[in-house]
Order: C-alpha cells, then structure tokens, then sequence
C-alpha cells in the first residue's frame, strides 16, 4: 500500500537520488530549477509517496514571485517537479501526489495561484492547468510557451517575470 507523508520526514539525500534517476543530473540547469532558484521547497506543499517505507515519488512546490511589468507583485506557488521511480512510472503515483498536493493546496487556502512547466496536454485533462495567462511571462531561461501553465483565480495575465519569492 502506498502512503502519502510530507517530504521533511524522507531524507534529502534520498529525494536527490530519486530527482537524479527520473530527470537526470543535469537537471539543476533548467529554467525551472531558475526560477525558484535559491529557495527552500514548502514544507506544508511538499510530499513522498512510500511503498513498504521505500521511498518511490516526491512532489515538491515552491514559493515563487510574478514582477509584473505594471509593477504589480503576484505570489505564486509552483507546483513540480513530480518525481516518480521510473520503473513506476505508470502506475498512477504522480497523478496520486499531484492531486494529493492540489487538495491540500486549496484546503489551506493557496490554490488560487499556481504555475508548472509540464505536458500541456496531462496537466490540463486532469488538473485544469492552461497556458491562457502565461503568454507574457518572462523566465531566466528558455521554455516551450506551451508547457507554461498556471492554475487559479489570482493567476496574472499580463507581461512580468517570474523568480523566487522570499519568504518572511
């Protein structure tokens, strides 16, 4: 049976490993690893799947920052990576951790105002993300437009840039 704890109670050196074999070690590079460069992920956001204690997929989320180009300053928690053992990859954990880390999201209130970088086609059929406000950000790196989803009812439209958010 797989079980659902928060990240903190899995050791980092553990989910290093795991981020390593399903996306490699030169993952530190990419734009997303940029943007939130920096900052620690959200303890309360954050989570591993166990089977028999093994541990076999995290998801992490990440305070983040829009600068808008109007000088508006858009909190944003960025949902990713979801990182599953790749012989498991099929089995359903991500899409488990996933919802399980959007449900906790909106029971503390902070759901309506979320970004990844993913499948549009994925993230959309099963979790509502589009690409329909992303259009004008700006990212310290490349990325494909359509990858660049968000989530929620405070999610800008306009023109600005994203990057880590210091918490207070």
């Amino acid at each position: 049976m797989i079980e659902i704890v928060p990240i903190a109670e899995v050791s980092n050196d553990a989910v290093e490993q795991l981020l390593d074999r399903a996306f490699g070690t030169d993952r530190h590079g990419r734009t997303a690893y940029r943007i939130r460069d920096g900052m620690p992920a959200l303890p309360a956001l954050s989570f591993a799947a166990l089977d028999a204690g093994a541990l076999i997929a995290t998801i992490q989320c990440w305070p983040i920052l829009f600068t808008g180009d109007d000088g508006d300053l858009v909190s944003l928690v960025m949902v990713g990576p979801v990182a599953v053992e790749p012989a498991r990859q099929r089995d359903g954990i991500g899409r488990m951790l996933m919802r399980h880390a959007l449900e906790t999201a909106d029971a503390r209130g902070e759901a309506d105002a979320l970004m990844l970088i993913g499948d549009p086609e994925y993230y959309s059929r099963f979790f509502g993300f589009s690409a329909e406000r992303t259009g004008g950000w700006r990212l310290p790196g490349p990325v494909e437009r359509t990858r660049l989803l968000s989530r929620g009812d405070r999610v800008p439209a306009g023109a600005g840039a994203l990057g880590p958010r210091v918490l207070a």
